[in-house]
């Protein structure tokens, strides 16, 4: 998400004309009407003056948009507003995008510790996984081709990696492996969708991701205490407090 920033930072500074800092000032370039006086110590002609705290929004072919901040848009913040005031939106096609990925990664996950889990509790797991994102990935599919969002087709590298680094283990190994990646990738999908259904711009996709919201907490609920009783098994009677997911100060927390 930095790296999307930070690229969105770059293209909208690309085409805006160069500020200097000055005495707590801001000088921006704009036109001067012909024969206007320059104050001497004041501003250059072609510049003006703006006051501290003053916002400049969208500064476009040498014009500065002086509208007011917009809460809950993409792109804003709440410049001057209390904090915790507004919340900024997140991108519903970034979204639809990011979770289709774990939808797909999931899958191949899921099919994966049908085929090699040992452990009963995790080839159940691993069915009810396929059934519920079969049906999560249609729906996903078919709302993101009615808003012309593109979405992701097949698994990205680092999935594809992680599923044949799983597929090289075996045994218990391999539970124990499978359960720890199948609980960060719920963790991180049940975030993905809080967002979504918080601050989603387009209601439909928004709703979606509400009602799925329930269901990935579930599905946390039920790798919980599989992923613990493998890492408590793996790392004895004292696990290291920095090395285990889900104990303080470890990856992830596991409540």
């Amino acid at each position: 998400m930095r790296s999307i920033l930070t690229a969105a930072a770059a293209v909208a500074f690309a085409g805006a004309p160069a500020l200097a800092q000055n005495a707590g000032t801001t000088r921006v370039r704009t036109q001067t009407p012909a024969g206007t006086q320059i104050v001497p110590g004041t501003q250059q002609a072609g510049e003006r003056v703006i006051a501290p705290g003053t916002q400049q929004a969208g500064q476009v072919g040498g014009r500065v948009n002086t509208g007011t901040i917009g809460t809950g848009r993409v792109g804003t913040a709440g410049v001057g507003a209390p904090a915790g005031a507004t919340r900024t939106a997140v991108n519903d096609a970034l979204f639809a995008a990011a979770a289709t990925d774990g939808n797909l990664t999931e899958l191949s996950l899921s099919q994966l510790g049908m085929q090699k889990a040992t452990d009963p509790e995790l080839r159940q797991f691993s069915q009810h996984m396929i059934d519920e994102h079969n049906r999560l990935g249609q729906e996903m599919s078919t709302l993101a081709a009615q808003k012309g969002m593109r979405v992701p087709a097949a698994l990205d590298v680092r999935s594809q990696f992680c599923a044949q680094s799983l597929a090289g283990l075996s045994g218990e190994k391999f539970d124990c492996c499978y359960a720890k990646a199948q609980l960060v990738l719920h963790m991180d999908s049940l975030a993905a969708f809080e967002a979504e259904a918080q601050r989603g711009m387009d209601p439909d996709m928004k709703a979606l991701a509400a009602r799925m919201v329930p269901k990935i907490k579930g599905h946390l609920e039920q790798i919980k205490p599989i992923a613990r009783r493998f890492m408590q098994k793996e790392e004895g009677e004292h696990p290291s407090n920095n090395s285990r997911i889900g104990a303080p100060g470890g990856e992830h927390s596991v409540r």
